[in-house]
């Protein structure tokens, strides 16, 4: 009796024992996310992404921007200026246009590169086309200070001038640097022409120096050569006469003749005699109108040439209101 009382009071103990064991002694807290950022420490040394944004590159694509609205603003000016330099002109008046036109747009050097080999430079070959602007189609940063722009010249005719578009057009690549605080244009490469400028139809005259711009629909023009006469003030005696060039149409036939482009070639000093009715041609009571000029001589259209009002004669008016005349130097 006595082994079974203590047996009993050992197993009564041990089990208050280990009760007290597990309230004494809870399972520890899992540290909260909270708890844990709290106490973390904080890094140091992290290294910012390579493709991180400075903050100066805000800045510096608005100073791109605006270099390039600059470039581009130059090369627009610059086009709107080529009509204006012809480049058939005595080499002296090319020189003096040029430097006019062209000096607020580039270099000095490129300048002077101009005016010695005027051909070699974009400005206006014949009176129709023309060209009217530069439609820039790329510009390519190439440092800070130096800029490459593509486009092309665009080229009209007054049918152009009414209704839009080009009657031709000419690739141009154009190197625009920085000087000080201006952009110029340092260098120029010019390119074939695309379109119908390459099938322009020009008469060339170089005995007397002029040519003639004419529409495509001209190809296989003719010449035909006769001369005009001048009778003196009061008299029909034949004081004054010369060359009359006109150039005809690839249509015209003797049943059905077309109007032709007449020009009279005239000395200077027979047109100021002209002009103080020294003497006088035909019996019209006005005089020839004057079409262009070059140092020795003067290309007049004779009055009421178009009188009959042969077939063309509106195409006729409408060509020569283009200025399709375009002097250049006899040889």
């Amino acid at each position: 009796m006595k082994k079974w009382i203590l047996t009993a009071f050992v197993l009564w103990m041990s089990i208050s024992l280990l009760g007290c064991g597990i309230q004494g002694n809870p399972a520890p807290v899992k540290e909260t996310d909270e708890a844990h950022q709290t106490n973390a420490p904080t890094p140091t040394n992290v290294p910012t992404p390579t493709n991180a944004p400075t903050p100066t590159d805000g800045k510096n694509q608005a100073d791109d921007k605006s270099a390039e609205n600059a470039v581009v603003s130059l090369v627009q000016n610059f086009g709107k200026k080529l009509q204006m330099v012809s480049l058939q002109a005595p080499k002296d008046a090319v020189a003096k246009s040029m430097k006019e036109n062209y000096g607020e747009f580039v270099t000095p050097e490129l300048l002077a590169k101009w005016q010695s080999d005027p051909l070699n430079a974009p400005g206006r070959l014949v009176s129709s086309p023309w060209p009217d602007r530069i439609e820039v189609l790329t510009v390519k940063k190439l440092s800070d200070d130096s800029y490459k722009v593509e486009g092309n010249i665009i080229e009209i005719t007054s049918a152009e001038l009414k209704s839009g578009g080009a009657a031709a057009k000419r690739p141009i690549i154009l190197e625009v640097k920085k000087n000080d605080s201006r952009w110029l244009i340092g260098n120029v490469a010019l390119g074939a022409y695309e379109d119908s400028a390459a099938e322009a139809v020009v008469y060339e005259n170089t005995q007397y120096g002029f040519k003639f711009a004419l529409p495509k629909s001209w190809k296989g023009y003719t010449i035909v050569t006769d001369k005009w006469e001048g009778v003196a003030a009061g008299d029909s005696k034949v004081v004054e006469s010369g060359p009359m060039i006109s150039i005809r149409h690839p249509k015209w036939t003797k049943e059905n003749p077309r109007q032709d482009i007449p020009i009279m070639v005239m000395t200077a000093a027979q047109w100021d005699a002209l002009q103080q009715d020294k003497f006088h041609i035909g019996a019209a009571p006005v005089g020839p109108k004057e079409l262009g000029r070059n140092s020795k001589y003067v290309f007049a259209l004779p009055a009421r040439y178009n009188f009959a009002f042969l077939t063309g004669y509106e195409e006729v008016d409408q060509i020569l209101n283009g200025n399709p005349l375009q002097p250049i130097q006899p040889k």
